[in-house]
This record gives C-alpha cells, sequence and structure tokens, in this order.
C-alpha cells in the first residue's frame, strides 16, 4: 500500500506513524475511489451481496481487480446500462450491495443477465471510453449523453457605473471561446440555475446578474430586503468592492487555455500489466483519436517533437468510438481533471509526449 500510494514513513510499527499512514491511505483512497465502491468493498468483505436474480454468480468472478469500461444487458441482449471504474468487479458489485435509491436501478437490477467489460490502463482510459460509447450506443439506463451542437456560457461586461454585469449567451460548441466568458453548460437554464447559487454564496445583486428586471427604475433589487444582496444596485456598495466578489464567484469557471504548445500524445500505459497500453491523441481539448501505433499520428499530420519514441506494446485497434475531434463538453471535463493536476497524472502514471506538425513535402 505505502509503495503503490507513494507514501513515505519513518519509524515503521510505531503508532502515531501507523496512524498518519491510515490517515494518508484515506486520503488517497477516497480521492481514487467512489464512496460506493469503497461501501461495496467492505460489503463484499462483510457479506457477499445478493445478485439480480437471473445473473448468474460466473458473471461477477471473470469480471478483473482493474480499470476499465462495463455494460449490463438483460436476457435478449439488450443493452442496459455502461459504467466505468478504476476497479471493475468492486464497482459491478455495488450496484447489488444496498438498497436501490430510486425505482430506475431496481428496474435495471431485476432485468441484468449478463455483465461483458472492457479493460483500460488507467482511470483516464475508463473515463474517456465510457463518455464515448454512452453517446454512440445509448443504454436505456444512462443518463442521455450527447454532443450539443450549441453550449452556454456566462459572458461580463462593465455598465455606465463601472459594475460588471453579467448575461448567458450561446456559443458554436465546436468555438467555445476563453475571453470575459465563463462556464460551459448545455442549457440556459443550467446555467441560470449557476448564477442563482453563486448569487447566494458572494451575495451577488440579481439586478446585475440578469436574473431581476431593472427597466432604469433606480429601485433596490428585492434581495436588499433579505440582506442577499450589499446593496450594489443602489449605490450603497462601490464598483470596486462588487467586482472583486464577481471575480471571485466567476474564478473557477473561467474556461481553461489549453496548456500544450500543439497537440499532444498521452501514453496511458498499466504498470502493473506494461503490455496494457493505449495512446490518446489530443488537441484544444479536443480528443482526436484512441491510437494503436505511435507512428498513427502521421495519419493525422503529427509527428513526435522529440527524438524519443515511447515504448509500444500491443495496443486495442482504432474504435470509431474513440475518434471524433470537434469539441465535447464531457471530454474537456475529463481532459482538464487529468492535465491540469499532476497528481492525478503521477497517480495514472500517464505521459505526455509534445507533438509539433509535420512539414509540407
Amino acid at each position: 500500500i505505502i509503495q503503490r500510494f507513494g507514501l513515505s514513513i519513518e519509524n515503521r510499527h510505531r503508532a502515531l506513524d501507523d496512524a498518519e499512514i491510515i490517515y494518508r491511505f484515506f486520503k488517497k483512497s477516497s480521492a481514487l475511489f467512489s464512496d460506493d465502491e469503497i461501501e461495496a468493498t467492505c460489503t463484499a468483505i462483510l457479506k457477499r451481496p445478493a445478485l439480480p436474480i437471473k445473473l448468474d454468480a460466473k458473471e461477477v468472478e471473470k469480471l478483473p481487480a482493474s480499470p476499465g469500461v462495463y455494460y449490463f444487458y438483460d436476457e435478449k441482449g439488450l443493452l442496459l446500462y455502461i459504467g466505468k471504474s478504476v476497479h471493475i468487479r468492486n464497482r459491478v458489485m455495488s450496484h447489488f450491495s444496498s438498497d436501490h435509491k430510486n425505482h430506475k436501478d431496481l428496474q435495471m437490477s431485476g432485468k441484468i443477465a449478463h455483465v461483458d467489460f472492457e479493460q483500460t490502463p488507467t482511470d483516464f482510459g475508463a473515463q474517456i471510453r465510457e463518455s464515448n460509447q454512452i453517446k454512440a450506443l445509448s443504454p436505456i439506463y444512462n443518463r442521455r449523453l450527447r454532443k450539443v451542437k450549441k453550449l452556454f456560457q456566462f459572458r461580463t461586461e462593465l455598465d455606465s457605473k463601472g459594475f460588471q454585469r453579467l448575461s448567458i449567451e450561446a456559443i458554436d460548441s465546436d468555438n467555445p471561446g476563453a475571453d470575459e466568458r465563463f462556464g460551459l453548460f448545455r442549457s440556459p437554464r443550467q446555467a441560470t440555475k449557476k448564477i442563482e447559487q453563486l448569487a447566494d454564496q458572494y451575495f451577488l445583486c440579481h439586478k446585475l446578474l440578469g436574473l431581476e428586471g431593472d427597466h432604469g427604475s433606480g429601485k433596490p433589487c428585492f434581495r436588499t430586503q433579505l440582506n442577499k444582496c450589499l446593496g450594489a444596485c443602489q449605490g450603497k456598495e462601490s464598483a470596486e468592492i462588487y467586482n472583486q466578489r464577481m471575480s471571485a464567484a466567476l474564478k473557477n469557471y473561467q474556461l481553461m487555455l489549453w496548456p500544450f504548445a500543439t497537440a499532444i500524445l498521452i501514453e496511458e500505459r498499466d504498470i502493473q500489466n506494461p503490455d496494457s497500453v493505449s495512446f490518446h491523441l489530443l488537441d484544444q481539448w479536443r480528443y482526436i483519436a484512441k491510437l494503436r501505433l505511435v507512428e498513427d499520428i502521421f495519419d493525422h499530420g503529427f509527428q513526435l517533437a522529440s527524438n524519443t519514441t515511447p515504448a509500444q506494446n500491443a495496443a486495442p485497434s482504432k474504435d470509431p468510438c474513440d475518434q471524433d475531434d470537434r469539441f465535447d463538453l464531457d471530454i474537456y471535463f475529463i481532459l482538464v481533471r487529468f492535465l491540469v493536476n499532476q497528481e492525478n497524472m503521477a497517480m495514472n502514471h500517464l505521459k505526455v509526449h509534445h507533438l509539433i506538425h509535420q512539414p509540407d513535402l
């Protein structure tokens, strides 16, 4: 465990040091595994959960203790659900380890007759594969993920008194901008809900946020009566102070700039199984393709920026579900979670290889 999580300890088998290691292990494992997965593991140790009535125990016994994507099917082969996990077996068992939270889960459990899976080297590949497969195959019990033509962002601009005002505008999903625009949302309703949450958290004015009509009346917004607006709408607060809170509210919602000069190749390799390797071609937060060989980057107009060629093994074949250079909101969020988090990259042993465009012949 200490080696797996990169922990260090000076005095082995001493109460305080051992307690410190356990605490750090809990923090690391909680970041890597979901609460459901941890609960399922504990439940499996104490008591084997009851399987769905149509599911043979051998279907679960074949599942690996490794990252990947799993598929639930009914008796006739209808795809019911797609999920992902860093530990496929535990995650599948978590579906059966506790009381069903809603009627949909209970209904699905009664239909599951077959479980299939695809292994990936790390959690990174599992998240990408799950997102792409749900969109391509549309399982009946998954939330309907789809690639939308329009996304919505917040746009800020200063009014005549110097206050930052906020509006929601539609943008082309293939060209999301970053200049004075924040957030990425699937609908105006989703964006409005987030504005309302930020207003409550940062005491922002509903009039300046476009949530309450102004009409040039000069009257304070309704929220001043509730002490939830500090008076920006009636001149009781300076634009400088109000704008500081507005900037703090929007800080975590600005579209991330692509942190590389050009496209990159992510090498994903399972350190426990060196033969399990995948290569992912990315550019400007777009997932271009999953590649079988490093040389396949030439087909996309790139070459390695250095002379170092990544070690290769037999990787999965190219799949149309893992090849699409359009901007995808779900893929964007997955890439951000990894590419801007060095600890996450290190935990998954992901390597970045910088690319350059091939010179014109």
